[in-house]
């Protein structure tokens, strides 16, 4: 019997690898992204154009997929980015966009499926979120804040929906070999005002995503196959990792937050020196 998957941010990174993975084992993939001609469309792929900041769109998606299909039996909210900067300068509109691109987005989006998950009498829906949901570093406030908030709102969701046979679960990936880190240093620039006192911190964030580490961090495709996992497991876990230092940084954040905190600190303090 046919499946069906919804996928946002499906034109690029671990989004484009999960559709195209979807695919491949046989289910019925709706990818959704600004940039719809970046979706791998074809074959078991259908491509849509969705901007989860959209009301109108997050319908449309959703509808378009109910007209063709009529059913939906799992959502992967993995539209994201993270718009970085000081807490101080980041303008509130571009912290507000933060929040409906990696928050509201997934809450509309759900809100529109479960009517039909219930329907149905069962459903998964997939919160990506981050290991920047525990972790946090200087700039990325409001990024962290979306992906504590996605956490704990999937957690209650769980237990509203379990009753129905639908569960929500949490994948928090660490680093992974895309452009985030690029995009969000550029955001964090965009974001500086004139003659900023925040530079030379940009200069050292930015100091300590360089280096070549992203090199040594898992590709899409291996994140891929962690969405797959946590939309197919028959008995759901409420977290997914792709690694075990993952799952243990998550750890050592949650039980040692003045450590983490006095780790950051060493961290910034090395980089002033080097520059």
């Amino acid at each position: 019997m046919k499946k069906v998957v919804a996928i946002t941010g499906a034109s690029n990174g671990m989004g484009e690898a999960a559709a195209k993975l979807f695919a491949q084992s046989g289910w019925v993939v709706y990818g959704g992204a600004r940039r719809v001609e970046k979706i791998p469309a074809g074959g078991n792929i259908h491509a849509v154009k969705l901007d989860v900041t959209d009301s109108v769109s997050n319908h449309a998606f959703i509808d378009t997929i109910l007209t063709e299909q009529d059913q939906i039996d799992v959502l992967i909210n993995n539209a994201g980015y993270g718009e970085y900067g000081p807490i101080e300068e980041v303008p509130m509109a571009n912290a507000r966009k933060q929040f409906e691109t990696n928050f509201f987005g997934a809450a509309e989006l759900t809100q529109l499926v479960l009517p039909q998950m219930r329907k149905q009498g069962h459903g998964r829906i997939v919160n990506i979120s981050s290991i920047g949901g525990d972790l946090y570093m200087p700039l990325g406030a409001y990024y962290h804040a979306t992906k504590a908030a996605i956490q704990q709102w999937s957690d209650v969701l769980d237990t509203e929906v379990s009753d129905f046979g639908i569960r929500s679960v949490i994948v928090q990936p660490g680093g992974t070999q895309s452009s985030w880190a690029d995009i969000a240093m550029q955001n964090a620039r965009k974001n500086l005002k004139p003659n900023s006192p925040y530079l030379a911190l940009v200069d050292n964030v930015a100091g300590m995503f360089s280096g070549g580490a992203a090199n040594r961090y898992p590709t899409s495709e291996a994140l891929a196959k962690v969405f797959y996992k946590a939309a197919t497991d028959e008995s759901p876990k409420r977290r997914y990792f792709n690694s075990f230092t993952d799952r243990m940084t998550v750890r050592f954040a949650r039980v040692h937050p003045q450590l983490l905190k006095t780790g950051i600190a060493i961290a910034m303090r090395r980089l002033n020196r080097k520059n």
